[in-house]
């Protein structure tokens, strides 16, 4: 999905990341990321957003929630927001500061006190449940909590394991109880997904989920609430960052942006934001038939892969189609026509989209790409622990 974008704006990166597999220095099964390119993507989406007068949280599950691209990041734009409570200790400990918490996934209620004495911007929750348990906490702490009121979904747009708010039919009910609660302040809404991407073009859209978070917000203003946040969450990027402006989103959430790999990225090689990383593996072994297996474990079901670059050889072989439902042993690439044998061992590139937390991989951080000196800063697991 990526690999031609990689190779026309970051192909030092692909240099690199084969260089380290040819050496020993990572293994199969590794995503390299280019740490320079995502310092300068941070800066570029955080000098956008303050001319446009958003803010910003930014957002690590994609990239492996690792430490060092966390302090990257934060040097830019400083906050987070948490999609769960893991992330959110790999973001805390890692110095960043805490923008929003229980942007996904809710902060379970016994992990309420610890989260909430980091005195996070906001908390945003999905129902009266957690509205009371947030408020509760806060006032064992000693201080009033900002929530974000998470809107649920308008149909057809909320992703399957994603379910959850509050219909825009009982928010008057929901802010009745919440404006009795001592220790919450409703600050404002948010929903999920806001933008998408359009899958003919990748110009980002705003989503009919979109329209209900405004529609939220100015209920809440009829109630007599100020200075509400719109948090309007997906695709956040150099190209919709105006039109979240336009539509009156306070705050944007940008993941895929540091990287340069939103769909936009796949489609467009001129969008301001650099790729900043690839996924490296290596032949396992071919078939009987000439195709080659190269040994998985990092790959996503949404990732939508069109090729592998073979680096010893230059060859661009197709990668064939995978079921979701199947553990990623290997992934298989057609048989080469021409351009001399495939070997067992050879390095294999490649692009695409992912969730590197929800994989086995490897990530290998690399600085010192943008001044022509690379050196491996480190290694981790999906997790952001060193290795």
């Amino acid at each position: 999905m990526f690999l031609d974008s990689l190779l026309a704006r970051n192909p030092e990166l692909a240099d690199t990341a084969a260089d380290l597999h040819r050496r020993g220095e990572i293994p199969p099964d590794t995503y390299v990321m280019d740490l320079d390119a995502v310092a300068e993507n941070a800066t570029l989406l955080a000098d956008e957003a303050e001319r446009l007068g958003l803010s910003l949280w930014f957002v690590v599950k994609q990239f492996g929630r690792n430490p060092e691209l966390i302090r990257a990041v934060s040097h830019a734009i400083p906050a987070f927001a948490a999609i769960d409570p893991a992330e959110a200790r790999t973001l805390h400990a890692a110095g960043a500061r805490a923008g929003n918490l229980g942007h996904l996934v809710q902060i379970p209620h016994r992990a309420l006190p610890e989260m909430l004495s980091w005195r996070p911007e906001a908390v945003t929750v999905f129902d009266p449940a957690n509205a009371r348990a947030v408020s509760a906490a806060a006032q064992r702490l000693g201080f009033v909590q900002d929530v974000l009121v998470r809107l649920e979904g308008a149909a057809g747009v909320v992703y399957p394991g994603q379910e959850g708010g509050v219909p825009l039919s009982a928010l008057d009910a929901f802010a009745e109880e919440a404006e009795r609660l001592p220790g919450i302040r409703i600050a404002g809404v948010t929903a999920f997904p806001c933008v998408l991407c359009d899958p003919e073009t990748g110009a980002p859209t705003p989503t009919p989920t979109f329209d209900l978070a405004v529609e939220a917000r100015e209920l809440l203003a009829a109630r007599g609430h100020r200075d509400l946040k719109l948090s309007a969450p997906s695709a956040t990027s150099m190209a919709s960052l105006p039109l979240l402006a336009r539509l009156g989103a306070t705050h944007g959430e940008p993941g895929h942006a540091l990287t340069g790999t939103t769909p936009l990225h796949a489609r467009d090689t001129g969008q301001p934001e650099r790729p900043a990383y690839v996924y490296v593996t290596e032949v396992a072994h071919t078939l009987a038939d000439g195709r080659p297996a190269v040994f998985g474990g990092g790959f996503y079901p949404r990732a939508r892969i069109d090729s592998a670059l073979l680096p010893r050889t230059g060859q661009r072989l197709d990668v064939q189609d995978a079921p979701p439902e199947n553990i990623d042993y290997y992934r298989l690439l057609a048989a080469p026509e021409a351009g001399g044998p495939v070997r067992a061992g050879d390095t294999a590139l490649l692009a695409f989209r992912t969730q590197i937390f929800v994989t086995r991989s490897t990530v290998a951080v690399v600085a010192g790409i943008a001044s022509g000196r690379p050196r491996l800063a480190g290694l981790y697991d999906t997790q952001g622990r060193a290795l």
